[in-house]
């Protein structure tokens, strides 16, 4: 999973460097799972907004080769709100009892740099 988000990040770097037009959380869902659906086709499922029982809505589930992948997605819009997407997921980590997830954070700051921090939460 951490190549295929950073892969994914280089690649959308690429393409979109410097367009934030009418982009929201919901176009980047759309943008990640157009890169993922050629991945796991035949070998996995995700799903988009899965419900908890106690009814949250996690952004993406990936189940691969037997892994479940839970993706919480965000647009930089400063530390407090980064911060309540990595309570987020783990939450969500914790619901379903794993080790670890993935936050994928789209920055539209001029000066950004692409920055991959995959550790155990």
């Amino acid at each position: 999973m951490e190549k295929l988000l950073e892969r994914y990040a280089v690649v959308f770097d690429d393409i979109y460097e410097g367009r934030a037009e009418a982009f929201d959380e919901e176009e980047g869902r759309r943008r990640f799972l157009l890169f993922v659906r050629p991945v796991i086709n035949g070998t996995g499922n995700y799903y988009v907004e899965a419900r908890t029982r106690n009814n949250e809505r996690m952004d993406i589930v990936i189940d691969y080769h037997g892994e479940r992948f839970v993706v919480e997605l965000k647009i930089w819009r400063g530390v407090a709100y980064h911060e309540k997407g990595e309570k987020q997921l783990a939450a969500y980590l914790e619901h379903y009892h794993l080790d670890k997830g993935y936050l994928l954070t789209y920055s539209f700051n001029k000066k950004k740099k692409l920055w991959f921090d995959f550790q155990n939460s």
